[in-house]
């Protein structure tokens, strides 16, 4: 059985986008482009009803791009157990508020099962000050969380994945 590897918006956005100017984010977007080419068949790939709506906003063209990629990946819903851990998360983190939708993926990711949850938002999502309480609060209520990664960390192929 391959890994189950939630897809967080911003993959979907920096494969897809135009190469940026920032030195950075321009590497970023060439790792998620390698990750995609060269490791995605290795994993089950799924989204949340939350990366399809955030992946329809901007630009009209833009968004076409993001939908293409994510017609290819499995759905996963947005229940009642998932609102419930994402409102815990919003409230015990704490995140802010402006970051519900980021909350809502972490939550999909655990109550679905996920192993890994990839994404670039290092801000609310993939920050190793906010991780430790995530990952109690997903565990206090029932939930074994995902591994919160970047695609750079999910590129080894010398730790068992294969």
């Amino acid at each position: 059985m391959k890994p189950r590897v939630y897809v967080e918006t911003t993959i979907v956005s920096y494969l897809t986008a135009w190469v940026s100017r920032d030195l950075v984010m321009a590497a970023n977007q060439e790792t998620t482009r390698q990750w995609w080419t060269e490791r995605k068949e290795h994993f089950e790939l799924y989204v949340s009803q939350a990366v399809i709506e955030e992946a329809t906003g901007g630009d009209k063209e833009a968004a076409q791009r993001r939908l293409e990629i994510i017609e290819e990946i499995s759905i996963l819903s947005i229940t009642d157990e998932v609102k419930a851990l994402a409102k815990l998360l919003v409230a015990q983190v704490p995140l802010a508020q402006r970051a519900q939708v980021d909350a809502l993926h972490i939550a999909a990711s655990a109550v679905h099962g996920m192993d890994y949850l990839l994404t670039w938002n290092c801000s609310h999502i993939a920050n190793a000050t906010l991780r430790p309480k995530i990952e109690s609060i997903c565990r206090a209520n029932g939930y074994e969380p995902p591994v919160i990664c970047t695609p750079q960390e999910l590129m080894e192929t010398d730790h068992g994945i294969s």
